[in-house]
């Protein structure tokens, strides 16, 4: 039997243009662009669509953004008789995840997480966290590594654990700095540096998990209809007030995406739909079970494709 996951990916993805075919072809994911800007107040549409890619890179332009182009294609997939039996998001994806979900109106979702990026934004000035990706080096050995390192007074931890072979550490920039050395003598094959403005995931992101958790407790939230698997403990959830404890954490703890796919996959899932910009999320699915059946929906075509896919699942 066809199990399905909707999962939405986080920042990075971003594009200057994405959507604007759905949106030229199809009045409901045009009103999305329309209503993102009526909640925000400014031409989040127009940055989505014409750019430029430096301001829509922005933290708090970016996950607006994503979740308004990721909600978008969710829901002409739903229109279209394609529906998730799970869902799940990277990071930020994980918002979107709840949109779909039935968690968050999007009204509040693409306001929450504009609020989400402002905070993150000022809880380090730009240029004093850093990220970078490891390769190839065990996660029992990264994390001896920065602890030892965060013991000296420079905060470093890992951050994403993206899939086998990949984990992104996160934290000040002379804690990045360091590790990344560190970790290639200890085995890594590479330490790339990320193009971020923040250090996500760290326990530098704490102060702006405080005025996140005041910003959440005055936004309407229901159980899901649809089970999210949590960035936090790769886990389902559905009751809305675990969610919010869960949104918090996830602000300042590492992002289980490996953990979170495996928990897909043991429940039962077949097919993995990745909705929204790039093909992040599907490069990783791969990484982690070469036999998923993965799609990624980012315009008509595609959509469309996805929906003649399904037509033969049963």
């Amino acid at each position: 039997m066809t199990k399905v996951a909707f999962v939405f990916p986080g920042q990075g993805s971003q594009s200057v243009g994405m959507g604007k075919e759905l949106a030229e072809t199809n009045e409901k994911s045009k009103r999305y662009l329309e209503q993102a800007d009526q909640v925000l107040g400014f031409g989040l549409g127009q940055l989505i669509l014409e750019g430029p890619q430096e301001e829509l890179t922005l933290t708090y332009h970016a996950q607006p953004a994503l979740l308004t182009v990721g909600s978008m294609i969710a829901s002409r997939l739903m229109e279209e008789g394609v529906a998730p039996d799970y869902t799940a998001g990277h990071s930020l994806g994980e918002y979107t995840a709840l949109v779909a979900s039935g968690v968050l109106s999007f009204e509040d979702g693409v306001s929450l997480v504009h609020k989400r990026g402002l905070y993150m934004n000022e809880a380090v000035p730009a240029g004093e966290g850093a990220m970078a990706a490891i390769l190839g080096l065990d996660g029992q050995k990264l994390k001896e590594v920065t602890d030892a390192i965060t013991a000296e007074g420079n905060p470093v931890q890992p951050a994403n654990m993206n899939c086998p072979g990949q984990i992104v550490i996160s934290g000040s920039k002379e804690g990045v700095a360091k590790a990344c050395v560190q970790l290639k003598e200890a085995g890594a094959k590479r330490a790339i540096p990320l193009d971020v403005s923040g250090p996500f995931h760290s326990s530098l992101m704490e102060p702006a998990a405080s005025k996140l958790g005041a910003a959440l407790a005055e936004v309407d939230m229901s159980d899901a209809k649809i089970p999210v698997i949590a960035n936090v403990n790769a886990s389902p959830v559905q009751d809305e007030d675990t969610i919010k404890g869960l949104l918090v954490e996830q602000l300042y703890s590492p992002v289980l995406w490996e953990d979170s796919v495996r928990t897909l996959l043991e429940l039962g899932v077949t097919h993995f739909v990745e909705c929204g910009p790039g093909k992040v999320l599907s490069g990783l699915i791969k990484k982690i079970d070469r036999s998923a059946t993965v799609l990624s929906a980012y315009d008509e075509e595609t959509v469309q494709a996805v929906v003649e896919a399904a037509k033969g699942w049963s």
